[in-house]
């Protein structure tokens, strides 16, 4: 799928939106950065971010500084989404 439509989003739980939301407003997080900003669970965090991915909103990417977590941010086409 090339574009995310906004009926994607809409399907997803709540937590999945929250992270979304915050990783479209802040960029790539860790997945520890976005437990202090959105204030869930690990294992809710851990969840949205499956979620999301299943749904190919997300991109999982290395973290160079600590290769036992990862980064993760919205694809490009994601952001598409925030001008509709």
């Amino acid at each position: 799928m090339n574009d995310i439509s906004y009926e994607k989003l809409e399907r997803l739980p709540p937590s999945a939106k929250l992270v979304f939301k915050t990783l479209e407003a802040k960029g790539q997080m860790t997945q520890k950065e976005i437990i202090h900003e959105t204030i869930l669970l690990s294992r809710t965090v851990r969840y949205a971010l499956n979620k999301l991915k299943e749904e190919e909103i997300l991109i999982e990417l290395f973290y160079f500084l600590d290769s036992r977590q990862r980064l993760y941010e919205i694809k490009r086409s994601a952001n598409k989404l925030i001008a509709a």
